[in-house]
């Protein structure tokens, strides 16, 4: 697996307070009953406020740097007894984690970053219970190529169109690839969300404007799950539920 892997999950630590409530909630009525597995978790931008809320959470990275920073988060926010640092590869989250299952398991921006999407995919639904969510969190190229267009990079543009072109086999761990490992897999989406619809577009000096950014944030939310406009933002955020398997 990438050594990118840490960094790759920590690129999405700008994400709406939206994401964070949808985890708690998908914790079910009883938070201090669930255990959560967060996959290439890093520094714990997820783990420790899921931790807060009272879940048991075990962090799998391959970082010990990283897993330390955790560790020290969680106890600096009363919550080191309900979260485990796991040192490993996500590729091999079977071997690691062994028979644990765990209520939610989070693979935020970690697929990206892995050789084999499809077998690491497979063993993170391993990871999750019957009846679990899986929380999913990837980047969208579509927002790639729309953006370098928009400033008139249109060679930028087309060559993102030819990344895109090259990589076959399921090996671009988009949201489309996404959605058809979770229909594969046994999983049911429940959710699905853009992130980062007008963020990106929206020039800087605009936002400096008194209230621009409360305007944008609720743009975003606005429009996180209407069509067209989530099909082009910059992640897609996915809560699926394991409907199959032991």
């Amino acid at each position: 697996m990438s050594s990118q892997l840490s960094s790759q999950h920590e690129r999405h630590v700008a994400l709406p307070v939206q994401v964070d409530e949808l985890l708690v909630s998908a914790l079910g009525p009883s938070p201090a009953a669930a255990q959560v597995l967060d996959c290439g978790g890093g520094t714990g931008r997820f783990a420790v406020p899921l931790a807060v809320a009272g879940a048991g959470v075990t962090v799998l990275d391959v970082s010990a740097d990283a897993l330390a920073t955790l560790l020290r988060r969680a106890s600096e926010a009363g919550v080191a007894d309900r979260v485990r640092a796991v040192q490993g590869d996500v590729e091999a989250v079977a071997d690691v984690i062994g028979a644990d299952r765990f209520d939610l398991v989070l693979a935020h921006g970690v697929l990206a970053a892995v050789d084999d999407v499809a077998g690491t995919f497979a063993g993170i639904v391993g990871a999750v219970r019957a009846g679990g969510v899986l929380s999913l969190l990837v980047d969208n190229p579509v927002a790639g190529v729309l953006a370098r267009a928009l400033v008139g990079d249109l060679v930028g543009a087309q060559r993102e169109i030819d990344a895109l072109d090259a990589k076959s086999g399921g090996a671009h761990a988009g949201p489309d690839a996404v959605l058809r490992l979770c229909a594969e897999n046994g999983l049911s989406v429940e959710q699905q969300h853009g992130l980062g619809i007008f963020r990106d577009l929206v020039p800087g000096q605009a936002l400096d404007q008194p209230g621009a950014r409360d305007a944008l944030a609720q743009l975003e939310a606005a429009c996180a799950q209407r069509s067209p406009f989530a099909q082009i933002a910059a992640r897609v955020h996915v809560l699926a539920r394991r409907t199959s398997g032991a």
